[in-house]
């Protein structure tokens, strides 16, 4: 590995090496974004477990007449919250037949509530379209219904095609909100990190370069494979991984540039000594990733796939174009603070100290830091787990409150009808059996064809809570018992049960994989077996605390009303493997200088060589994560928040204080079962940092 590594530092620093990579990589970018351009995934919103029973519902309802066309209803109510009078019922039919007319289609009479304050009528609308077509027409009924209402009247349009319509209408602009909140964070933590005008340019510009490329390509990808994922994640993912990347290269580019007097040694020797760090991480990430493949949730599948091609994507920038950016433009891209030969300042003092302190009394250390962990992870007792509809999205629309009206005036069950499908034969059996059913209050035909039948049935529970999930499993159970029936229930309700139940599978199949990766490739890196597990411990308890910390602040302060149900995964595969990120730097050096010092000073020493360096890749990081809250998805705003503290949490607290202790608390042993003494790694050289290899040109035995 080390002459590959020879190898792609002369390519890339050489003089005309560097300017084929550069002008190469601009135009594979171009090409691809220009070529791919338009390209469009179809999104993370409405899907359901490949497999289940309402996915298996959606399947067969679409074998059914006019099975395209869904409900939107019109909710009529006073301002002054009066009974509606005779000429607002006048006013209702009116506008009903205006909008019907609209839409072609018959409208349904108006239907009053039990306390005569509301009214609703529903027109049926082609749902089966793009977003974007159905807000065309929502907003063209909402435009009817302004001219029509009469003053005193409020009308308000809602159900599931109008509220998916403004919920795409709230996403106009928000992936580009998001970007530009990214890149404005990046460019200033940057600014702050290299005290340049002109050097955080070079890194934003090649990331921006990959965000792009990798937003195409994982476009086509989505399109191509019908991969469902939220695009915003992944342009985090990039920026994240990628200005990490940059800061672990520059920051080794800095330090030889005050060693080597020529600007295209130091940068080959930096392409030498972080290559193999950033390569290692990246390979976590990814592999992390890949495991999602194994989700039932295709939205949790697409996201593995397409984050994982974005980060390839951004590793590739990493290690060919950033190191090509910077070596045409020279030392003077440091201005005004440019390194000279000789003048390399002390770096790691602040650090030093604090590990030098923690190394003193370890087991008190790590005695608090998991009493703190454990009260951090206390902020999940209690939580609520799973979103309603209303509360999955945090902006206000129309179609919200027109919801919030039908619920505190209609039944609770017509929000949110179930829809059993059966053969045409059983239609009375099973109509009978869902009848008896505790919580139903009504079953009623809604249409036949090709041997089946679809009955729609009404229950009392509101919907999204315990009890209406209840009524999902007995109304299943009993449908299920009737003879040559293969009855199926589907509905909102009980893809939400279809939901938790899959994620639920999924975290307890997928998170012992993730580890088993983390811990895998820890083994091979550090040829030791203690090391790694106690390292892996480490991190799933930050994780574990990182999650319940983010949750208390989302629910208290933010006002989140529960937990989405996929957030534990994701929060837990980004804070696993991006955690196992830094320990790879962190460890990989630890066994570097123990091999020279020991192992108490070892520990202290490479905290002192990367402390900086992660500390500011932590906190980027973190900020990028946070960016997501701009989004007006609920579970984004919660993902953001979660892995953004995690990632604080476990840069500041676990590296610089809780692996230090553990290490020096365990001591020579950790290392097991090698022995520092046999087969001693070459110590690595002054000032090296980030998990480097100790010498250019050949590779040290971590044995």
């Amino acid at each position: 590995m080390a002459g590959v590594w020879d190898r792609l530092a002369r390519l890339v620093t050489g003089r005309k090496g560097a300017w084929l990579v550069l002008v190469a990589g601009l135009v594979v970018a171009a090409g691809v974004t220009g070529a791919l351009r338009g390209a469009e995934a179809p999104g993370a919103a409405d899907s359901l477990p490949t497999g289940s029973e309402s996915a298996r519902v959606r399947q067969l309802a679409e074998r059914f007449p006019h099975h395209e066309l869904a409900p939107v209803v019109a909710v009529f109510t006073r301002p002054d919250g009066a009974r509606l009078s005779s000429d607002d019922l006048a006013a209702v039919r009116d506008i009903g037949q205006r909008l019907g007319q609209q839409m072609h289609q018959q409208p349904s009479p108006p239907i009053v509530s039990g306390d005569g304050e509301a009214a609703a009528v529903d027109v049926m609308v082609d749902a089966d379209r793009l977003n974007a077509q159905v807000a065309q027409t929502i907003e063209r009924l909402r435009a009817t219904v302004r001219e029509a209402a009469p003053a005193g009247l409020t009308v308000q349009i809602t159900g599931g095609p109008a509220f998916g319509a403004d919920i795409a209408s709230a996403f106009d602009g928000a992936n580009f909100t998001l970007l530009a909140v990214t890149i404005g964070i990046v460019a200033v933590l940057l600014l702050i990190t290299y005290r340049s005008p002109v050097l955080w340019l070079i890194p934003l510009a090649v990331v921006g370069l990959a965000d792009q490329v990798a937003a195409a390509v994982t476009a086509e990808l989505g399109a191509v494979a019908n991969l469902r994922f939220d695009a915003g994640i992944i342009s985090v993912l990039v920026f994240g991984a990628g200005t990490n990347y940059a800061l672990l290269l520059i920051s080794r580019y800095r330090e030889e540039l005050h060693r080597a007097g020529e600007h295209r040694a130091a940068l080959a020797a930096a392409v030498r000594g972080t290559g193999p760090a950033i390569l290692a991480s990246n390979v976590t990430v990814v592999a992390s990733l890949l495991t999602l493949l194994l989700a039932a949730m295709p939205n949790t599948r697409g996201l593995g796939v397409a984050a994982a091609a974005g980060l390839a994507i951004v590793l590739l920038f990493a290690l060919l174009v950033l190191p090509a950016a910077l070596v045409v433009c020279g030392r003077r891209l440091f201005w005004p603070f440019v390194p000279r030969p000789g003048t390399a300042p002390a770096v790691g003092r602040v650090w030093r100290r604090i590990a030098g302190a923690v190394t003193r009394r370890p087991a008190l250390v790590v005695v608090a830091s998991l009493l703190g962990m454990a009260a951090l992870a206390s902020g999940l007792a209690g939580t609520r787990v799973g979103l309603s509809q209303l509360e999955q999205f945090r902006v206000k629309s129309e179609s919200a409150a027109g919801l919030e009206v039908l619920a505190r005036h209609f039944p609770a069950g017509e929000l949110a009808p179930l829809t059993v499908i059966a053969k045409a034969s059983a239609a009375d059996a099973v109509a009978d059996a869902a009848s008896t059913v505790r919580g139903v209050t009504s079953v009623r035909p809604s249409g036949t064809t090709n041997g089946l039948v679809k009955l729609t049935v009404i229950g009392s529970a509101q919907p999204g809570g315990t009890a209406s999930l209840n009524t999902v499993r007995d109304l299943r159970a009993a449908v299920h018992a009737v003879p040559d029936a293969d009855a199926f229930v589907g509905g909102p309700d009980a893809e939400d049960l279809d939901v938790r139940a899959a994620v639920r599978d999924d975290l307890l199949r997928i998170a012992p994989l993730i580890l088993a990766v983390a811990l895998l490739l820890l083994i091979l890196l550090l040829r030791a077996l203690l090391a790694p597990l106690l390292l892996v411990l480490v991190n799933v308890a930050s994780a574990v605390a990182a999650i319940g910390a983010g949750t208390f602040v989302g629910t208290r302060l933010f006002g989140f009303p529960a937990l989405d149900v996929n957030v534990p995964l994701i929060a837990f595969l980004f804070l696993v493997a991006l955690g196992i990120d830094y320990t790879i730097f962190l460890a990989h050096r630890t066994r570097q200088e123990a091999a020279a010092h020991g192992t108490r000073t070892g520990v202290i020493e490479a905290i002192g060589h990367t402390g900086a360096v992660i500390t500011s890749a932590g906190v980027v990081l973190a900020s990028v994560f946070a960016a997501l809250g701009v989004l007006p998805l609920t579970t984004l705003a919660q993902l953001g928040l979660i892995v953004g503290l995690g990632v604080l949490v476990d840069t500041l607290l676990v590296r610089g204080i809780v692996v230090p202790a553990v290490v020096a608390l365990v001591g020579d042993r950790i290392w097991w079962p090698s022995q520092r003494g046999r087969n001693p790694v070459v110590p690595a050289r002054p000032g090296a940092r980030d998990g480097e290899p100790p010498s250019v040109g050949r590779t040290a035995r971590l044995t």
